[in-house]
Order: structure tokens, then C-alpha cells, then sequence
């Protein structure tokens, strides 16, 4: 996973609700991303009859979009609502495991606890973790 720093987690929640897959865009998380994106195309032009949008060709109103939601299938609907669910749950969780994977990587915050580490001391005064190997492997990915 390539971090940039913190994500905010409620924004890609928010971006995965808008289309599911966008919020992993917004984490530079593009395999998941394209994967939401044909998961839901695929559900979509599996679930969703191509006359149900019918009454669009008529042009883009409010009515005639109203009466094209009306033809939607129920099954559809509440599979592209689970896909859109599950999708700002992954975006929201990759966001936090992101942002936290960043702090371990800083030295801000014990890779096992998760709470804040104090620089002076080889170990988290936690949970007596040892820090050494995992100061070595931020420094070697810092070099790079």
C-alpha cells in the first residue's frame, strides 16, 4: 500500500458512497478500485434489464428518471445498496489501517499496541515491545 501521508476515513467513506470504488481512488488503492468499480458495473448490467431505463431516451428530466428508478428490479437495488455498503466499509477501514501503518512507520505509535511511543526508549513502555527491528525497517524504507 502506498501512503502519502493521512487519509482522511469519513472522505473515502463518503467518495465510496457516491460510487463504490472512488473512495479507494482517493487512497491511491487502484486494484481495489477497479475491482469495486466492475463489481458494481458487472451487478448492475447483470441485475438491471436494459428497457428499465427506457424512459430516459424520452431525455434526462425528473419524471422520466423517477419512472426509470419505478423499473429498477427490487433484487437490483438491494444489491447495488450491499455493494455500495461493503465498499465504504473496505474504503473506511483501508483509510484507518492506512493512517495507522503510517505512524508505525514514523515511530509515532507501537506496531503492536498502537499507543504512543516515547523516542528516548528501545521498546514501547506499554506493552514491552521492541522497536529495534521495526526502526530498522522504516529506515530502510525511508532510504528508498
Amino acid at each position: 500500500m502506498a501512503e502519502t501521508g493521512r487519509k482522511r476515513p469519513w472522505l473515502a467513506a463518503v467518495l465510496a458512497f457516491l460510487y463504490p470504488g472512488l473512495g479507494h481512488v482517493y487512497l491511491r488503492e487502484w486494484l481495489r478500485a477497479v475491482l469495486w468499480f466492475g463489481l458494481v458495473y458487472t451487478t448492475t448490467t447483470l441485475l438491471i434489464d436494459g428497457n428499465a431505463m427506457a424512459p430516459l431516451q424520452n431525455g434526462f428530466t425528473f419524471e422520466n428518471l423517477l419512472a426509470a428508478a419505478q423499473n429498477v428490479p427490487l433484487e437490483a437495488s438491494v444489491a447495488v445498496l450491499a455493494i455500495t455498503a461493503l465498499n465504504m466499509v473496505d474504503a473506511y477501514w483501508m483509510a484507518t489501517r492506512g493512517n495507522v501503518t503510517t505512524e508505525v512507520l514514523e515511530g509515532t505509535k507501537c506496531p503492536s499496541c498502537g499507543k504512543e511511543l516515547d523516542d528516548d526508549i528501545e521498546f514501547c513502555h506499554w506493552c514491552t515491545t521492541e522497536l529495534d527491528q521495526y526502526r530498522t525497517e522504516a529506515d530502510a524504507e525511508a532510504e528508498q
